[in-house]
């Protein structure tokens, strides 16, 4: 068994990313799958939704550091398959600190090299920060993929061509040679307006097959969970976004692994180099 390890990154809040990461976590581990879901958010939201404290000294802050072994953070999620390393308020810090230290670009990977040596798991899911500082670099340097949770809203193709041309320059710069693009989840998507479908149209149009079908609703009950302490799949296991996680999680468990580069990849670096226009 080897470990697949995936990034969930997007500079911009607000755009489902954790709700995201934590919702494909659970749903990996509702189907056998053994997940191990990285908080690296010093919000440490992804932390508290899972109903978690968020501890003092329970990050992977210590280990970026080299000062502890990043295993002995892992905890129990509560839930069968999967497990997590928390977050915490003082891991932001980090920033600051990492950026002091040799290899700054690559402290997570070091870290995470054991973890991921061992094949106890079969999915790594790094939730980042909603920025590009230190903390989401080595995210993206200690994966082998990323995937990109983007809103359906006007100005997301705008964010997405920084975000696309960062994983290029990570790739690039061989901080991390094996980096490339797992796919795009819109979410977010309100089908009552027509904006919502613009957006994902033209998304289409530039990334192609690197964008999933699965499209995740705006709903009042995925909003509802995160303050409930539990993902979507357990807090109303039947909802529509509930169905969506679970469609989403069987397209990426289809998808081969490496995925191999395509046209889809093309159009991808074609956007990045290029100035991307907005949905209007």
């Amino acid at each position: 068994m080897s470990t697949r390890s995936i990034a969930l990154a997007n500079q911009k809040g607000g755009v489902g990313k954790t709700t995201t990461a934590v919702s494909l976590a659970a749903c990996l581990a509702e189907r056998g799958k053994r997940t191990l879901l990285l908080d690296l958010d010093p919000q440490a939201n992804a932390t508290s939704a899972l109903g978690l404290e968020k501890l003092s000294g329970g990050s992977v802050y210590k280990a970026l550091l080299g000062g502890a072994r990043l295993a002995d953070s892992i905890r129990p999620s509560g839930y069968d398959n999967l497990e997590i390393i928390p977050s915490e308020v003082d891991l932001a810090v980090a920033e600051v600190d990492v950026a002091r230290t040799e290899n700054y670009l690559q402290r997570l990977r070091l870290a995470l090299m054991p973890i991921h040596d061992a094949n106890q798991y079969e999915f790594l899911l790094v939730d980042c920060p909603p920025s590009l500082g230190i903390l989401t670099m080595n995210g993206l340097a200690a994966v082998d993929r990323v995937l990109v949770p983007l809103q359906c809203e006007y100005f997301a193709l705008e964010g997405l061509a920084v975000i696309m041309r960062v994983l290029k320059q990570i790739k690039e710069s061989g901080a991390n040679p094996v980096l490339d693009l797992e796919g795009i989840v819109m979410t977010m998507f309100d089908g009552r307006t027509n904006l919502s479908q613009q957006v994902v149209n033209e998304v289409r149009g530039h990334f192609g097959e690197k964008v999933f079908q699965t499209v995740i609703p705006r709903t009042v009950r995925l909003g509802e969970a995160p303050s409930f302490g539990k993902p979507i799949t357990a807090y109303d296991t039947h909802s529509q976004a509930a169905v969506a996680y679970r469609a989403l999680t069987a397209e990426l468990l289809a998808q081969p692994w490496p995925s191999p580069a395509g046209p889809a990849s093309e159009k991808a670096t074609a956007a990045v180099e290029t100035p991307v226009p907005t949905a209007g």
